[in-house]
């Protein structure tokens, strides 16, 4: 369960990329609002010319940013992530949050104000990520030119061959972008230096036969196909040379010792606090989860003791509860797809979803956007997330949404097994509900809809994995599958994970969780397979605070729902519910519901 977008919205979703953008070296002050008593139709135009203002230097200042929002104004151009570079990102966002500083907020209307809160927010967020943070240093993951190249490729923003002339254009900066990576990396986790090797890998194979085969069928001059062919050879020999720096460098930490990949409760708590912007800390939303564990333990008890008899037959029912849930789960998880057919069944179960929500009328569905099913990129792979989303931007909103899939090859017949009974008949659809039909997929086709692109752009994640795990609860209680128990007690199992990679995430952060207590919670617990707990102990080595966006998001969005159907009684309507909160793009629940009320 992730998502690339988000930014990458495309969107994943969380991606480091996005914390170390790249800035003009003079970049234009956006004016600010006039100081003068002003109405509120004024203020509210001036505020909406100064967004305008704000955005289009952001795009001239991130490019990379910019390529991921849809916008490619400025795609031939390469950032390099240099020291210079780091201190421009830093002036700009000391620029903007001054300039925001001096508008009157009160002569704001409601979404106005909201939209000035998110952009100061993330301008102090990005801010906090160069200076405190400082992933740049130790997550060498950072450095990877793979995702743009490949959105410029396979985006049809322009034809073929003026794209590729974009690519050529970028290629010229490849070599200064790794060296400016190598100089930058300092005191690395293992981890991350691992992934690093694994993701610029698939980036080098981005850069092989396909697409000189593709520049040499292209209607390129033969000096523009000259230059190309120099300008890859070049970039293939950086991205070669950051892989051997990351090579030895890998050896060196493995011999030990290395920078722990925990990165303790005080920045733990400020990373929080910037990523989720949530209604709830982070003692009180651990210990809501650990409260939810319980509960759904209680409910899991229920429907496999219903089902105990049809599927165990006349066994024994073990006196331990988890135990005789883990039988029944086990037993129902044998039924499910070949590694050969994985991902064309998920392929063939997305017509079906979107069936069932038009014929329930669950939520606006726009059948001229689409989703292409696909094979996760290789540079896009090794972070312990089995698929995902990458949408585009709201300013090229008809471009494919893709739907990543990760198959499971490479491993041995054992952990394909555990791999397929993990994602079993049941799952599988709750999977593809979560990613895409009514979850991921069909909320960033509303937010590139919504008329406030901040609300769009600057997206919070928690909003983004709570609405795709609401959704899955919004299709069962609609009556997906015939309120089969079969699919409650998936779906229980499944809605159990997001909650334990809340507890885990958080344990394992700021409390020093250890790798074999933690896989204890996940098989025992939450029931996960062997091959799942294991990408999920793989996933919390590379990424904090995102694993609790699940949970998060799906209890704020569910106390607002519960909230608004019991004040709204026989008014209240499912769908139109569902329209409006995704109507206000990806803001943050907490803001959400306050133009909701």
């Amino acid at each position: 369960m992730s998502i690339r977008t988000s930014l990458v919205p495309a969107f994943a979703v969380a991606c480091s990329a996005a914390f170390l953008p790249a800035c003009s070296t003079s970049p234009t002050q956006p004016a600010a609002p006039p100081a003068a008593a002003v109405s509120q139709d004024d203020a509210n135009a001036s505020f909406r010319r100064h967004v305008d203002a704000v955005l289009e230097e952001m795009w001239k200042t991130f490019p990379e940013q910019a390529i991921r929002a849809g916008n490619y104004k400025y795609a031939g151009k390469l950032t390099v992530p240099d020291a210079e570079r780091r201190a421009e990102a830093i002036a700009f966002y000391d620029r903007q949050l001054a300039a925001l500083a001096r508008i009157d907020v009160a002569t704001l209307d409601a979404s106005n104000r909201v939209d000035h809160g998110l952009m100061k927010s993330r301008f102090e967020s990005r801010r906090w990520y160069l200076t405190t943070f400082r992933n740049w240093q130790w997550q060498p993951s950072t450095y990877n030119v793979g995702s743009e190249f490949g959105v410029i490729l396979n985006t049809n923003f322009a034809p073929l061959d003026a794209r590729l002339r974009l690519v050529i254009e970028r290629l010229e900066k490849v070599p200064a972008y790794y060296a400016a990576a190598q100089a930058s990396v300092a005191d690395p986790t293992l981890e991350y230096t691992t992934l690093a090797i694994v993701q610029n890998r698939g980036a080098l194979r981005g850069f092989g036969e396909d697409l000189q085969a593709k520049v040499a069928a292209s209607g390129l001059t033969a000096d523009e196909k000259a230059l190309f062919a120099t300008r890859v050879a070049a970039a293939r020999v950086a991205i070669g040379d950051y892989l051997s720096f990351l090579g030895a460098l890998e050896a060196k930490l493995k011999a030990g010792p290395a920078r722990s990949f925990r990165i303790g409760k005080a920045l733990y708590e400020q990373k929080f606090a910037y990523d989720i912007q949530s209604g709830f800390t982070v003692d009180s939303l651990h210990k809501r989860a650990l409260a939810e564990k319980a509960a759904l333990h209680d409910a899991m008890e229920v429907k496999a003791r219903e089902l105990w008899p049809r599927v165990m037959g006349g066994k024994p029912m073990p006196a331990d509860r988890l135990v005789m849930i883990r039988a029944v789960l086990d037993q129902l998880s044998l039924k499910h797809t070949t590694r050969e057919k994985f991902v064309e069944t998920i392929r063939a179960q997305i017509p079906s979803l979107e069936k069932f929500v038009r014929e329930k009328d669950l939520l606006d569905q726009d059948p001229t956007r689409p989703l292409l099913v696909r094979e996760t990129p290789l540079y896009m792979r090794g972070v312990g997330a089995g698929a995902s989303v990458s949408s585009p931007g709201p300013f090229d909103p008809k471009a494919n949404t893709y739907y990543n899939v990760t198959p499971p090859e490479g491993l041995t017949d054992e952990q394909t097994e555990s791999f397929l009974r993990e994602y079993n008949d049941w799952t599988l659809q709750i999977l593809n509900i979560h990613e895409a039909i009514p979850g991921h997929y069909l909320q960033l086709v509303h937010a590139n809809k919504s008329p406030s692109v901040v609300k769009s752009l600057f997206g919070n994640g928690a909003m983004i994995e709570g609405w795709a795990v609401f959704s899955e609860k919004v299709m069962l209680d609609a009556g997906y599958d015939n309120f089969s128990p079969e699919i409650w007690l998936f779906w229980m199992k499944w809605n159990l994970r997001s909650v334990v990679n809340t507890i885990l995430d958080i344990e394992i952060q700021t409390m020093g969780l250890e790798r074999e207590a933690a896989m204890t919670m996940m098989t025992r617990e939450a029931f996960q397979q062997d091959r799942e707990a294991t990408e999920k102990w793989l996933r919390a080595t590379l990424s904090q605070v995102q694993l609790t966006s699940y949970f998060n998001g799906y209890a704020e969005i569910t106390a607002l729902r519960d909230e608004l159907r019991a004040k709204q009684g026989a008014k209240f309507s499912v769908k139109g519910f569902n329209n409006r909160f995704l109507s206000y793009g990806s803001a943050p629940v907490r803001d959400i519901a306050k133009l909701m009320r």
